[in-house]
């Protein structure tokens, strides 16, 4: 169990995002789901039995997806950042993330069907921003402005 675990607030969609979730990332699994049960229906109101948590792990990190309620939807001021070794990693995931649903953002960010945001990103974006040469770097920072899902390759020639 990792010592941070991320929790994901859902109306309650909790379970199929889980599986959504752990049948993109390789070495993935749902390990526990919990359910409702009448006591303290008077503050959750889910029927007895429904899914409350789905305890999982994407890649070895470990998540809570929680059947909550509509009152905190996501938004773009918490994302997951997916390290992606190399372009067919970045194309992989974005095109897994955007399917059914998903909203594709710029500079490598999306939304998935469930609302949640992504960073994918891959490995070699840090380096280029970094550069020690500052033309080049305004050069790749323009690209990537233009940018929804990346292209290592265009940032490269920049």
């Amino acid at each position: 169990m990792s010592k941070i675990t991320t929790n994901l607030w859902f109306d309650n969609q909790a379970e199929e995002a889980a599986k959504f979730y752990t049948s993109i990332f390789k070495n993935s699994k749902i390990n526990d789901i919990t359910r409702y049960g009448k006591a303290g229906y008077e503050f959750h109101g889910r029927p007895e039995g429904s899914v409350m948590t789905v305890a999982f792990e994407l890649d070895g990190d470990s998540f809570v997806a929680l059947n909550g309620g509509p009152m905190f939807p996501f938004n773009e001021a918490i994302s997951l950042i997916i390290n992606c070794k190399d372009q067919s990693e970045v194309d992989y995931f974005w095109d897994k993330l955007t399917s059914d649903g998903g909203e594709p953002g710029q500079c490598g960010w999306l939304k998935d069907k469930y609302g949640v945001s992504w960073q994918v990103v891959p490995k070699g974006l840090q380096s280029l921003l970094t550069n020690s040469d500052r033309a080049r770097q305004e050069r790749v920072m323009s690209v990537l402005m233009t940018m929804s899902k990346i292209d290592l390759n265009r940032l490269e020639q920049a």
